[in-house]
This record gives C-alpha cells, structure tokens and sequence, in this order.
C-alpha cells in the first residue's frame, strides 16, 4: 500500500469518525425543559366563586419557556389576600426545586406590594415573568385596583 492510499485511507476514517460523533452531538437532547402536556391542565380562567366578601379568580396561565405558570389569587374587602400557584414549571427535578423557592417569594411579594408589580426572583426569572402575567390577568378579572 502507498503512503498516498494510507493517508487517504485514514483521512476517510477520521472525517467519517467525526461526522458521526457530530450526529451523534447533535441527536442528544440538552434539555428536558419543553413541556408537550403540562402536568396539571390550566383551570379556567376568571371568577371562580364569590362568598362572604370573598372574591376568588384564576388568572390565565401563562407561557413560559419551561412550562406554564397559573395563580389563583382571592380578594377581601378590596386587600389582595391570598395567591395561590395552580401550575408552575415542575417536569424535572430542577423545575421543581426552582418553583419550591420561588413561588413563595413570589407569593410574599405579591401581597405585600398588592398588585403585580413585583421583583423577578434571582434563579428564576422565567417563572417570575410568568406568575406576573397570571397574576396581572387575575387582578383584572377581578376589578382590583391596588391603592399603591
């Protein structure tokens, strides 16, 4: 065998070899953070039910690049006082563990500024963006007019 058909024999042998280490790169998935069926459907969005001056609404949920965010928040005597995430990122373990953290701080937020103008928790500011949006659609459903 010449040199000649040796290099060219091992030249075809290196660039097959990249080429499908290349495939193969490019074939494996680098993030499970797409959600074909979320987890927990959306609930209907607007007023869910009216009792004792109580006023109970779902925001819209809102899509986000890890999933979709939902929150139902309750009104009392014109005071936002509860929020409560529906649905929130949480196909993986660290969807999970971000939403663990940050839906609380977001919560706390949320009644304590009594509207949607809150700040976008560090880590998670997808999510944030996302219960913001819910959380603004919910306020207007409801009529609320925060005195802030």
């Amino acid at each position: 065998m010449t040199a000649h058909s040796q290099r060219l024999r091992r030249n075809l042998l290196v660039g097959g070899s990249t080429g499908v280490l290349l495939l193969l790169l490019f074939l494996y998935p680098t993030s499970i953070n797409h959600v074909d069926h979320p987890a927990t459907p959306a609930a209907a969005p607007g007023v869910v039910s009216t009792s004792a001056g109580d006023v109970t609404v779902n925001g819209t949920s809102a899509g986000t690049r890890y999933g979709p965010v939902q929150v139902r928040i309750t009104v009392r005597a014109g005071r936002l006082t509860a929020v409560d995430a529906l649905v929130y990122p949480s196909s993986g373990g660290r969807d999970r563990e971000i939403s663990s953290y940050a839906l609380p701080q977001l919560e706390q937020e949320a009644l304590a500024a009594q509207n949607s103008h809150i700040d976008t928790v560090s880590g998670a500011t997808f999510t944030s963006d996302g219960y913001r949006r819910s959380l603004q659609s919910a306020l207007d459903a409801a009529h609320f007019r925060s005195a802030g």
